[in-house]
């Protein structure tokens, strides 16, 4: 009787595993980040990414997803010199970096478009998200993302941001718009919100459907001394605050055509970025009327006692993340009288589609009357 039972038991757990193993759907395409005319990498409707690489002389090839390159997938090698394999389970909707192993080398997958994070160039891979449409490039009136090249004394450079028009802004010459300034994070630079976070298409789809005030995004690099991964906590915010309030924002409201004043001025960024907006916004709370912490920390009703009222905190982080903390930050602030809003992005950790979905949220929130 034992004995039947053990076969039966592992009869019934080989079955599971071969079931597992079978549930991975076969209806993979290529990811929409691809080089032009790449097949590899794809993903398919669950969210499995497959992975190929051409590297006929290798050892051993390895993909690593995530900021900083987390975890792996090894490559299984075939005959004709290919390594092919799949994550072992789906990922996350949204955006992810990646790099390959090989034969302890890291690179980049020749397949991929590259997005810089990591401080590095990183391949990048996109899981369609259902709720992708927020971001889609539609046939809508379209805004624009121009570099600037603006003076720092400070530095003694010139420094570099992007910024974002909305429809509408060339042609009325009359008109002034507010200004979000909209931090990257960590690794990142200031093409991160444009090229990743789709900010523009974001600004653009709401824009459309009538759900937003119109105004400027302005995005820059916001670093001004190099920090290594884990030593954040040795950043100082004083050179980019210069950087910032005394050199990008006089030029911009000088080059611009903005409602320069403290009620028409946001600042927002995620993870490091958020960071840096909560130092700079309590360092100058008469710069910002409004402020965004996505995934980069939170607000105590003591942060800001005593200092000019925001119109705004809004606060989020993915549901992976620690939401816990984001909701009661909002509690603890509105119990004390401020505008707080928190939001808590569903099934995201520390990644894009969280950020795409807070900015989704957050700007139709700001510069209301």
């Amino acid at each position: 009787m034992i004995r039947n039972t053990v076969a039966t038991l592992v009869a019934i757990a080989l079955t599971s595993v071969g079931s597992l193993a079978q549930t991975i759907a076969e209806d993979f395409k290529p990811s929409s980040l691809n080089q032009p005319g790449q097949e590899y990498p794809q993903v398919n409707s669950q969210g499995y990414a497959r992975f190929r690489i051409n590297a006929p002389k290798a050892d051993s090839v390895r993909v690593s997803l995530g900021l900083g390159g987390r975890g792996g997938t090894i490559l299984t090698k075939g005959a004709d010199g290919f390594w092919t394999g799949t994550t072992a389970g789906p990922l996350d909707e949204g955006f992810h970096y990646y790099n390959v192993t090989v034969d302890g080398g890291k690179f980049n997958d020749p397949g991929a478009q590259n997005y810089y994070g990591s401080v590095r160039w990183e391949s990048g891979i996109e899981i369609p998200a259902h709720d992708q449409d927020f971001y889609a490039l539609k046939d809508v009136p379209h805004g624009m993302v121009q570099q600037i090249l603006f003076p720092s004394k400070s530095t003694n450079t010139s420094r570099r941001a992007f910024v974002y028009t909305p429809p509408g802004y060339e042609k009325d010459k009359s008109k002034k718009y507010p200004v979000l300034y909209l931090q990257h994070g960590w690794g990142e630079d200031e093409t991160a919100w444009s090229n990743q976070g789709h900010a523009n298409l974001i600004m653009d789809n709401m824009i459309a459907d009538g759900k937003i005030k119109p105004f400027i995004i302005v995005m820059t690099y916001g670093m001004t001394n190099e920090v290594k991964f884990g030593k954040i906590r040795e950043f100082k915010i004083d050179p980019f605050q210069a950087v910032l309030t005394d050199e990008l924002i006089p030029y911009v409201d000088a080059n611009f055509r903005t409602l320069a004043n403290r009620d028409n001025r946001a600042m927002a960024g995620l993870s490091m970025g958020g960071m840096e907006t909560k130092m700079i916004t309590l360092n100058k709370p008469e710069t910002f009327g409004y402020y965004g912490l996505l995934s980069g920390g939170v607000y105590a009703p003591e942060d800001l006692n005593g200092k000019a009222k925001p119109k705004l905190v809004f606060i989020s982080c993915g549901s992976k993340e620690r939401p816990d903390g984001v909701k009661k930050s909002a509690t603890d602030l509105k119990a004390a009288g401020y505008n707080a809003v928190s939001y808590v992005s569903e099934n995201t950790a520390h990644e894009f589609q969280t950020w795409r979905r807070s900015l989704h949220e957050l700007a139709p929130l700001l510069f209301k009357n």
